[in-house]
Formats: structure tokens, C-alpha cells, sequence
């Protein structure tokens, strides 16, 4: 699969292991693209398993609209629902990072009946996330979503040199800052930050529904992004079998830092609850 279809958008698809395997998803976060799996991926495919990793919303040159509330989290939801059903696929893995694991999170959710797991990289379940703003740091490391909801600005703010330089502050290797800074300037900049202007537009009730499925949850303690306050209550959101790694020493952008570490999680979860 190249690319998957819905309302008339294209969204394009990296597609890694057997056409036969069992599907796993996964979910990009900001600023980065489905590149940023492709390590993971890889290995994930050499233990037997079909990786699908889409250029989401406002990343794929073909899937832009152009207003914010087209950003909405139902939205988001509603595109990955569209790539379960192009799979093939009654069941997928589900795994997503940084903005990815906010959808995931919300997929899970609402489409519980469609997943075999749930894996969330870095970024907790939302209820955590926000019990968190009102209790620790987690405010002061979030200030940067204020900023990112503001119009035009953060554009002709974020260069190309201004976001490799951010990224690789936050850990993020010289090589994947060039990558991800590239991939921003040419085209996707707006329609990933259009995913943070369109926050006002999201439900409070939906943001704090449980989910059940089974869920695996990686947090690195070397985060500027995410405090362990908000990393260590995600549990409270999960009635289902969950488990819950702390990757130490690592930074935010752990599919591109640490791939062996997160496949080899990946494998043993999906193996965990195969059915």
C-alpha cells in the first residue's frame, strides 16, 4: 500500500514487512513523518509483521485542508479508522508517538472493537496529561502548544535552521533534525501545527474516556516534553491489561534514538495478546 483514501484526501503510506502479516500502525507525531518509523518498522517486519506508517493529516502533500477545525481530534481518528479498513485488516496493533499517541489514545477509545493492542510512545493517555497540568512542571513544559496555536506567527518564526536547532536541544540526532526540519519547510509546517490550533475544538468528556485494550506504555526520563507526573498516572486510564516501560536516558524521540529498545517492546506486547 501506497497510499489510502478518505473524502477525497490522499494520504501516502510507508509500507514495510509481509503482505500477510499481522498489521501494526504507526502513527507519527510533530514535526515529524512517517520516516521516523522506518527503523522501527524495519525490524518490527523482520519478525513477521506488515508496518503501515501514514503521512497523517496536513503532512501528506495530498491531505492539507486548510482550515483548523479540519484538524480536530475526530478527525485524526476518523483517518487512521480509514486505514484499518484499507488494510484489509479486522484487527491491527496500534501504535503512535508524540501527537501519534494523542490519536491513539482516542482510537482506542472509540474503536476498541478494531484493535488487538495499544502501544502510546511518550505522550500519556489525555486524562493524565491534563491532571498533570494542574499538579507539576508538566505547564512549563507545555508552553510551546500556546504558542504553537497562534496564527502566522509560529511560521514565519520556525526556520529551517530555527528547527533543527530545537530539535537537536531536545535530543534529537543531527541527522533526524535535518530530516524532520526538511520535511517542515517544505509544505507540511502549517498542517502540523494546524493539529495544535485545533485543540480548542476537542471534547473534555472524550479526552477523558478509559480505555480497555491492551496497553503498553513507553516514557523516556530524559523528556523536556513530558514529566514523569504525567508519565506515572497514565495507568489510572487503562482498565485494560497495561504495562508500563520507562526507557532511562533517553530523550523524547525515542523510535529514531532507541529502535532496537522499542521493537523488541513492540514484539513482546504484540506477542502478549495476539488475539
Amino acid at each position: 500500500m501506497q497510499a489510502f483514501e478518505r473524502e477525497g484526501l490522499i494520504f501516502d503510506v510507508l509500507e514495510t514487512g509481509p503482505a500477510d502479516g499481522p498489521v501494526v500502525l504507526l502513527l507519527h507525531g510533530f514535526p515529524q513523518g512517517a520516516d521516523s518509523w522506518r527503523a522501527v518498522a524495519e525490524r518490527l517486519a523482520g519478525d513477521g509483521y506488515r508496518c503501515l506508517a501514514p503521512l497523517q493529516r496536513g503532512y501528506s502533500p495530498g491531505a492539507r485542508p486548510a482550515h483548523r477545525r479540519d484538524y480536530a481530534v475526530p478527525e485524526l481518528v476518523a483517518d487512521v479508522l480509514a486505514l484499518v479498513d484499507a488494510s484489509g485488516a479486522d484487527k491491527v496493533h496500534l501504535v503512535g508517538h508524540d501527537w501519534g499517541a494523542a490519536v491513539a489514545w482516542a482510537f482506542a477509545a472509540e474503536h476498541p472493537e478494531r484493535l488487538l493492542t495499544l502501544t502510546a510512545l511518550s505522550v500519556p493517555h489525555p486524562g493524565a496529561f491534563a491532571s498533570a497540568l494542574l499538579t507539576s512542571r508538566q505547564s512549563l513544559a507545555s508552553t510551546y502548544v500556546a504558542f504553537f496555536q497562534l496564527p502566522w506567527l509560529p511560521e514565519r518564526l520556525l526556520t529551517e535552521q530555527r528547527l533543527r536547532a530545537s530539535l537537536e536541544s531536545s535530543g534529537q540526532s543531527e541527522a533526524a533534525a535535518r530530516r524532520d526540519a526538511r520535511l517542515m519547510v517544505e509544505g507540511a509546517l502549517t498542517g502540523g501545527l494546524n493539529w495544535y490550533r485545533a485543540v480548542p475544538f476537542g471534547s473534555p468528556r472524550a479526552a477523558r474516556a478509559k480505555v480497555a485494550v491492551p496497553t503498553l506504555f513507553l516514557w523516556s526520563d530524559g523528556d523536556a516534553f513530558v514529566t514523569r507526573q504525567a508519565a506515572r498516572t497514565c495507568g489510572q486510564w487503562v482498565t485494560g491489561p497495561y504495562r508500563f516501560e520507562v526507557l532511562e536516558g533517553l530523550s523524547h524521540w525515542l523510535p529514531d534514538e532507541a529502535p532496537d529498545a522499542v521493537s523488541a517492546l513492540l514484539s513482546e506486547h504484540f506477542l502478549a495478546h495476539q488475539a
